[in-house]
């Protein structure tokens, strides 16, 4: 069974920057993906990695700002979030699926996940 486990959420201001980790143990996967959900919002995915090939998928909303990337050596994915705003407010988690050489972009689709983390919680203040 995957496990997944976040850790680095945090509260900060406007124009801060924060890190998100998350632990992968159990099987190998192919993608990993951060999503995060506002209050009365749905969840929606910031970013996705192809771990095979190293491909980064972004969501438009956090393009430029936030950058994925994964330490194959300790099986963490990273989440560096920066020019924070207060709509970035929310619960970040980790998630994986897995589908090897398709060719196609990771996705952002929560559907396509079968494994999740807790959540790790994200507070930016104005």
């Amino acid at each position: 069974q995957v496990q997944l486990v976040e850790s680095g959420g945090g509260s900060v201001q406007d124009g801060g920057s924060l890190k998100l980790s998350c632990a992968a143990s159990g099987p190998i996967v192919s993608h990993m993906g951060w999503f995060r959900q506002a209050p009365g919002k749905e969840r929606e995915g910031v970013a996705a990695l192809y771990i095979g090939g190293g491909s980064v998928n972004y969501a438009d909303s956090v393009r430029g700002r936030f950058t994925a990337s994964f330490d194959n050596a300790k099986r963490e994915v990273h989440l560096l979030l920066t020019s924070l705003k207060p709509e970035d407010t929310g619960m970040y988690y980790c998630a994986a699926y897995i589908e090897w050489s398709t060719g196609r972009p990771p996705s952002l689709e929560e559907g396509k996940y079968k494994y999740w983390g807790q959540g790790t919680q994200v507070t930016v203040s104005s």
